[in-house]
């Protein structure tokens, strides 16, 4: 694995933010309550949580198609044809209450790692890639744990 390039690192990390903010507006009440005051309800608790992460997650199919667009032939066919399984599983699976929806994310997540590994084993994502999805996923899962219990 190699070094992480800064803006890729630095826009990853500030892409947990809306995770984390929904733990700290869970947690604290009064957070919360300015929130939904200020900004609005859907960006309180597990709310902003869920609907990120079901964005986030069908953004990773796109980072997922570009990779494959490297790709030629049948590796570029299967390639395009399980990028799109983190959107699907998103849009089918995500839903049915914050617990089950927060799980499904969760897993959603930690599956898409199998998928990355993929693709920089074909040499089709950068070497750094798993480095910085580990980092991400970590930092995912561990903001919904409290959603999933």
């Amino acid at each position: 694995m190699t070094r992480i390039p800064v803006a890729p690192l630095v826009l990853g990390l500030g892409g947990l933010l809306p995770f984390f903010w929904g733990v700290a507006t869970a947690w604290f009440p009064a957070l919360g309550q300015w929130t939904a005051t200020a900004i609005g309800p859907r960006f309180v608790g597990p709310y902003i949580q869920l609907a990120y992460g079901t964005v986030i997650l069908s953004f990773m199919s796109g980072a997922l198609w570009g990779f494959a667009t490297r790709a030629t032939g049948a590796v570029a066919a299967t390639g395009y044809a399980l990028s799109v399984i983190p959107a699907l599983w998103a849009f089918f699976l995500v839903g049915g209450g914050p617990v089950s929806a927060a799980t499904y994310l969760a897993l959603g997540f930690v599956g898409i790692l199998g998928l990355d590994a993929m693709f920089v084993a074909q040499g089709l994502a950068p070497r750094w890639w798993m480095t910085l999805r580990l980092i991400l996923t970590a930092g995912v899962v561990l903001s919904l744990l409290p959603v999933m219990f």
